[in-house]
């Protein structure tokens, strides 16, 4: 009896694993077969770690997230839980993961850091916090424009937000949402941190995305 925890734990942690590595493939628009040549390993090892079935080496998962631009603890989200429900779905405040390290750049170069408020971003849209410094602008970044919707709350502070031809202030309870298409970018003209809420759909993180890298549309299982 005192074995069965250690083996429902070992089984959640591979699925977990697995279900991470399979995740984020998906949102940077990878298939199997690129992340496996990426990776350098075969396309059967690869399906079998994302189903759970594999248990991958420290070699071998270094290798994957390299080729997914992340350092192996991504893959490691920090849910603990009285219970497998709470570990799988909730995330306290202290064990957020920081969403700048997929895309790539620091709040120098966005304007604002970001955070994963979803306990995943293996759904149909993610829900992150971005925190705007005073004075922040991130005026290197092109204006973004993808196929999907952005929705948005603010929590605290002004944030300036230009959609298509118009410019306009948000303020601490004020929302938004639009068809992502429509050009747009959002900065903190303010000597006052902005916090925002923000939940944007479908789930595609393309490494530098706000440096207008290239999105790849390329999907498969």
């Amino acid at each position: 009896m005192t074995g069965e925890p250690t083996v429902v734990a070992m089984t959640d942690s591979l699925m977990s694993l697995g279900a991470e590595v399979r995740q984020l493939r998906k949102a940077r628009g990878m298939t199997l077969k690129r992340l496996s040549a990426l990776a350098g390993i075969s396309l059967s090892h690869l399906s079998a770690i994302e189903r759970g079935a594999s248990n991958p080496s420290v070699e071998v998962l270094g290798a994957i997230a390299a080729g997914l631009d992340v350092t192996p603890d991504w893959f490691f989200a920090r849910r603990p839980g009285a219970g497998p429900m709470e570990r799988a779905f909730v995330v306290r405040g202290q064990n957020r993961r920081s969403l700048n390290t997929l895309y790539g750049q620091g709040v120098g170069e966005l304007g604002y850091s970001d955070s994963l408020l979803s306990s995943s971003i293996g759904g149909g849209f993610y829900m992150g916090l971005a925190v705007y410094e005073p004075n922040s602008s991130g005026l290197s970044s092109p204006l973004h424009e993808h196929r999907g919707e952005e929705h948005g709350f603010v929590l605290e502070g002004e944030l300036e937000m230009r959609i298509g031809e118009e410019t306009v202030t948000l303020r601490a309870g004020d929302s938004y949402s639009f068809d992502a298409r429509i050009p747009h970018q959002a900065r903190n003209r303010t000597d006052r941190v902005c916090k925002l809420v923000w939940a944007v759909s479908p789930v595609v993180i393309p490494k530098q995305v706000a440096q207008g890298g290239t999105r790849s549309d390329e999907t498969g299982t």
